[in-house]
């Protein structure tokens, strides 16, 4: 349907008059229906967005998602609040005063089919991100652990992804929400899902909310450890895998270790070293060369056996090769900050840099040579 067909139903009151469909005593047929029509109403247009909210439309829709009411009501229900918020703060902060939130989380329970888990968690998305009222909200009713619960072996795909991106916001910035979500197995449950064989795209959000959680915290990087995340993410980083995946893994490693040496061993340990220099190999995209730079920066601060590690399995070779000129500076930067660190009262890799550093030099200009000669 056009966008003709929507201003004329707005002139012509029909906005108000399908909103009515929505209240009580109306057929499950009907409001399934109308609430589907809604859906499609606010898919692309601000203004009937905020038509939808002026005639009444979000406690309407908010009711139906009593417990008990047909399972096809429920989720066309759940998608049209989904549109209603999309870019639409007024909306969100409605559903919040009209008890969406708590009717959201009651509809996470387990029983529901995975089709509504996957659009209630979506939802939750979107009216808590970057959003500490609802947030804290979604907290308190017990949304948090109804997100964390989602998580669990035997889950779909679709469910885990967006369940998995609910939880990597409700990381970042709430310390009481990150605090809930460690508490109730969350850290554990996103380890889960770095597991072999799942989906690049689970496994890319669910080291980012791992990434989220151990910013300024210890304990959390702690737990991430003692889990086995820090095996699942360098197992992330095998050759031939998504590279965006290795990328945020590179990246998560880089977040959980900062300069606890513990964490920076278990790396080690895990085959951490190899696993990120290989990626600094040409044929990377220069993301995972960034991000897997940036890693090693992190990894070998004021850590001796991850310096010498990384020298012994060419290493300091792989990064001077990033300083070549037309990399991006995110690579160049890295790089450099890499080979700063392992060289850091570090003789063996000084000399070692020095060398690399010349070879580099020495083929660059026979290559300039060479490129003039023809």
């Amino acid at each position: 349907m056009d966008a003709f067909f929507w201003a004329r139903l707005q002139e012509c009151g029909g906005v108000a008059a399908l909103i009515r469909l929505l209240a009580p005593g109306h057929s499950a047929a009907v409001h399934e229906a109308a609430a589907h029509t809604v859906a499609l109403l606010c898919q692309d247009d601000d203004c009937n967005r905020d038509s939808v909210r002026e005639c009444g439309g979000i406690p309407a829709l908010v009711m139906l998602l009593a417990p008990g009411g047909p399972a096809a009501v429920l989720e066309k229900a759940t998608i049209a609040l989904r549109t209603a918020c999309i870019g639409n703060p007024q909306n969100i902060e409605r559903i919040r005063k009209c008890g969406g939130i708590t009717a959201l989380v009651g509809l996470l329970a387990p029983g529901a089919s995975p089709a509504l888990h996957e659009q209630a968690a979506a939802v939750l998305l979107a009216v808590c991100y970057h959003n500490n009222p609802n947030t804290e909200h979604l907290r308190e009713c017990g949304g948090v652990a109804a997100l964390v619960g989602l998580l669990a072996p035997g889950g779909s795909t679709a469910v885990y992804w967006e369940a998995a991106r609910a939880v990597a916001n409700l990381c970042s910035g709430n310390t009481q929400t990150r605090a809930c979500i460690r508490d109730c197995g969350g850290i554990a449950a996103l380890v889960g899902l770095l597991a072999p064989g799942g989906s690049a795209n689970v496994q890319e959000v669910a080291a980012s909310a791992l990434a989220n959680l151990s910013q300024c915290n210890a304990r959390d990087r702690d737990s991430i450890r003692v889990c086995g995340g820090i095996a699942a993410l360098v197992k992330l980083l095998a050759p031939g895998g998504s590279a965006a995946v290795q990328a945020q893994a590179a990246a998560t490693l880089q977040d959980v270790c900062g300069l606890y040496a513990a964490i920076q061993d278990s790396t080690r340990e895990c085959g951490g070293m190899p696993a990120l220099v290989g990626l600094l190999a040409p044929g990377s995209s220069s993301l995972v060369h960034a991000k897997a730079a940036a890693a090693l920066m992190n990894l070998c601060a004021l850590n001796t056996p991850n310096q010498d590690s990384v020298r012994e399995c060419g290493g300091i070779a792989a990064l001077v090769g990033l300083l070549a000129p037309g990399g991006s500076a995110d690579v160049h930067e890295a790089a450099a900050m890499a080979l700063g660190n392992l060289s850091f009262d570090r003789s063996a890799n000084q000399d070692c840099i020095s060398i690399d550093v010349q070879m580099f030099a020495a083929n660059m200009l026979r290559h300039c040579m060479s490129y003039y000669d023809t």
